[in-house]
C-alpha cells in the first residue's frame, strides 16, 4: 500500500479510528500478557504456593518467622548494603566516562563504546570468572603482589562496577550528548562560574537520567547471583544466592518463597520509582543532534580527563578480560590451546564433552531470540502511544523478569510446567522460554523509542486509506524500525546466551549451556577443570563481543543511550 504526500498531509481521521486503535492495542497486548502469565506469573505463583501452602492451608505466619531469623536479616542487610555501595561506586567511576563519550570526539570512539558495553552483555558467570582470574588463587594480583581479593566484598563491588559501567555511560551519556551546550554557555556569559553553570543548568537536566541509571544499577546488583556465587564464597549471600541455597541445597521451600516475595516487593518499588524517572526524562528538554555537541578535547585539563577515563577503562574493564584470555592459554605444558582441545573430551564432569555446551547455547539463544523479538515487538507496538494506568502497568510487567529471582522462575518451571497441557519439563524449549523472559525487556526498550519517534500522521493516513492494524505495522512502522529490530534481536541473543539463574535449574545434564558448564567446572577441583572454565568463558566472551560489534555497526542512533 503506497501513501501519497497529499494523503499523508491531510491528517483526516476515520470515524472509527479511536475504537480501532484501542482494540488494536488490546490485540497487540494479548500475546505478551498470555506469555508472561503462563511462563512468568504462573511458575512464580506455583513456587510461592508450594512453599507457603501446606495441606491446603496458607501458612502466612511463616513470613514473620523467616524475617525474624538473624541469618536472614543479615542477608537482607548485606543485599541492600552492597547494592547501595555498588551503585555509588559505579556512579563515581562511570560519570566522567559518560561526559567523555558525550562531549569529546576522538579516534576509535565507536569501537571503545562497544568495548565498554561488552561487560554489560557478558553473563555474570563470565564476569565472576574474569575477576577470579585477576584477584583469585594464582591470579594476576596474587602472582605480582600476593594479594587475593576473592571471597572479599571488594571483589564483589569491583565486579559490579565492571558489569554496570556501561549502564551509566550510555544512559547518562546518551542524554548528555543531546543537551544543547549553548544553555550552559549562556549562563557563563551572564557571569556564572563553570561549576555554577554546570550545577544550575546541566545537572538539573541530567538528574532524571542519573537517577534512572542509578536505579537500574541498584536493581541489577540487588539481584546479583553469579558474581556473588563465584567471588563471594560462603561468607557473603544476597537474596538471590540465598533463594538458590534454600531451594537447591537445604530444600526449604517456605523460606525460599518468603524471600521471593520480599525480593518481588523490593523490585516492584524500584521499578515504580524508575518509571517515574523515565517519564521525567521524556519531559520537555531542549535536545539537539548528538553529532553536533562532541568536539576534540581542548587544553591540558580535557586531555588529562580523556587519558584518565581511558586508563580506567583499560584497568577496570579490559584488564580482567585480558587476564581471562591469558589464563585460558596458560596450560601446564606452556602457553597454547591445550585447555581448548580438552573441551572435546568427556572427562566425567558432564554427560557430554564440554564443547557441546557451545552448540547448545547457540541453539537455545537463537530460539529465545525469536520468541523475545516476537513478544517484545508486539509489546513495544502496544506501548507506542502513551496512555493511562493500564499501559503503564503493562510496561512495568515487562520489566519484572529483570529483577525477580531467576532462580525462582527456573525452579518454578520445573514445578509448574510438568503436567498436561503444559508438560514441558522434558522439552528442550524450556530453556529458551526462560531465556526469552530476560530478553523481552531489552527488545521493548530498544524498539520503543524508535516506534514513538514515527510520525503518527503516517499511521493515521494509512488507517484512512483502509489499512488494517497489521498492514499499518507492515507498511509504515516496520520499514522505519527495521534496524532497531536488528539491534533488539542482537541484545536479546546476547542476554539469552548468558542467562544463568533460571537455566541452572532447567538445563538437562546432557544439554548444558555455556554459563552452566562454566559454573560446574569452577565447582570442581583441579587445574584442568579451572583451565576449561577459563576457555569456555573466553569463547562466550568472544561470541558476545562479536554480537555487540555488529550491533554498533547497525545501530541507528549515535547517542549511545540504552
Amino acid at each position: 500500500m503506497d501513501l501519497t504526500r497529499t494523503e499523508v498531509a491531510s491528517g483526516h481521521r476515520a470515524a472509527d479510528s479511536r475504537p480501532r486503535s484501542g482494540a488494536a492495542r488490546l490485540g497487540l497486548m494479548a500475546l505478551p500478557v498470555a506469555f508472561f502469565a503462563v511462563f512468568f506469573a504462573y511458575p512464580v505463583a506455583a513456587i510461592v504456593a508450594r512453599g507457603l501452602r501446606i495441606n491446603g492451608v496458607w501458612q502466612f505466619g511463616r513470613i514473620g518467622e523467616v524475617l525474624a531469623d538473624p541469618g536472614i536479616r543479615h542477608v537482607l542487610w548485606f543485599t541492600t548494603w552492597q547494592a547501595l555501595a555498588s551503585t555509588a561506586l559505579t556512579l563515581l567511576i562511570a560519570l566522567p566516562g559518560a561526559y567523555v563519550f558525550a562531549r569529546f570526539d576522538f579516534r576509535g570512539k565507536q569501537v571503545l563504546r562497544a568495548v565498554v558495553t561488552v561487560p554489560f552483555v557478558l553473563p555474570t558467570v563470565v564476569v565472576g570468572t574474569a575477576f577470579l582470574a585477576l584477584v583469585g588463587r594464582g591470579g594476576l594480583l596474587d602472582g605480582l603482589w600476593g594479594v587475593r581479593l576473592d571471597t572479599t566484598v571488594w571483589a564483589i563491588l569491583l565486579a559490579h562496577v565492571f558489569f554496570n559501567y556501561a549502564v551509566v555511560v550510555r544512559t547518562v551519556g546518551g542524554l548528555w550528548a543531546q543537551l544543547d551546550p549553548r544553555q550552559e554557555e549562556a549562563a557563563r556569559m551572564l557571569g556564572a562560574s563553570r561549576l555554577a553553570a554546570w550545577r544550575t543548568v546541566t545537572l538539573p537536566a541530567l538528574t532524571p537520567a542519573v537517577a534512572a541509571a542509578a536505579l537500574m544499577v541498584f536493581l541489577f546488583t540487588f539481584t546479583s547471583f553469579g558474581v556473588v556465587q563465584i567471588l563471594g564464597g560462603p561468607g557473603f549471600s544476597t537474596l538471590e544466592v540465598e533463594i538458590y541455597r534454600q531451594t537447591s541445597e537445604i530444600f526449604d521451600l517456605s523460606t525460599a518463597a518468603v524471600l521471593t516475595l520480599v525480593q518481588f516487593a523490593a523490585v516492584g518499588a524500584v521499578l515504580a520509582v524508575h518509571a517515574g524517572t523515565v517519564r521525567r526524562r521524556e519531559s520537555a528538554l531542549r535536545l539537539v543532534d548528538a553529532a553536533t555537541t562532541a568536539r576534540r578535547p581542548r587544553g591540558a585539563g580535557q586531555w588529562a580527563l580523556l587519558a584518565g577515563v581511558l586508563a580506567t577503562i583499560a584497568v577496570l574493564l579490559v584488564l580482567p578480560l585480558g587476564v581471562l584470555v591469558q589464563r585460558s592459554l596458560d596450560a601446564p605444558g606452556g602457553y597454547g590451546f591445550a585447555y581448548y582441545r580438552t573441551l572435546t573430551e568427556d572427562d566425567g564432569t558432564f554427560l557430554v564433552p564440554p564443547v557441546e555446551a557451545i552448540v547448545n547455547s547457540l541453539r537455545y539463544a537463537l530460539a529465545a531470540t525469536g520468541v523475545a523479538v516476537l513478544i517484545g515487538g508486539l509489546a513495544a507496538a502496544a506501548l507506542t502511544r502513551r496512555a493511562g494506568r493500564l499501559v503503564r502497568g503493562f510496561d512495568a510487567l515487562l520489566m519484572l523478569p529483570l529483577g525477580v529471582s531467576a532462580v525462582t522462575v527456573g525452579f518454578g518451571f520445573l514445578i509448574a510446567l510438568d503436567e498436561p497441557p503444559l508438560n514441558l519439563r522434558s522439552s528442550w524449549m524450556l530453556v529458551p522460554l526462560a531465556q526469552a523472559l530476560v530478553g523481552v525487556p531489552f527488545v521493548v526498550r530498544t524498539m520503543l523509542p524508535v516506534l514513538r519517534a514515527v510520525d503518527g500522521r503516517l499511521r493515521e493516513a494509512a488507517a484512512v486509506l483502509g489499512a488494517s492494524p497489521w498492514q499499518v505495522w507492515r507498511e509504515v512502522d516496520l520499514p522505519l524500525v527495521r534496524r532497531a529490530l536488528l539491534v533488539a534481536a542482537g541484545f536479546a541473543f546476547a542476554v539469552s546466551l548468558g542467562e544463568f539463574g533460571a537455566t541452572v535449574f532447567i538445563a538437562r545434564p546432557d544439554n548444558p549451556t555455556l554459563p552452566v558448564a562454566v559454573a560446574r567446572l569452577l565447582g570442581r577441583p583441579g587445574d584442568l577443570n579451572y583451565g576449561q572454565a577459563m576457555a569456555l568463558s573466553t569463547i562466550l566472551m568472544v561470541v558476545c563481543a562479536v554480537a555487540l560489534l555488529v550491533l554498533e555497526h547497525v545501530r541507528t542512533d549515535r547517542t549511545g543511550e540504552f
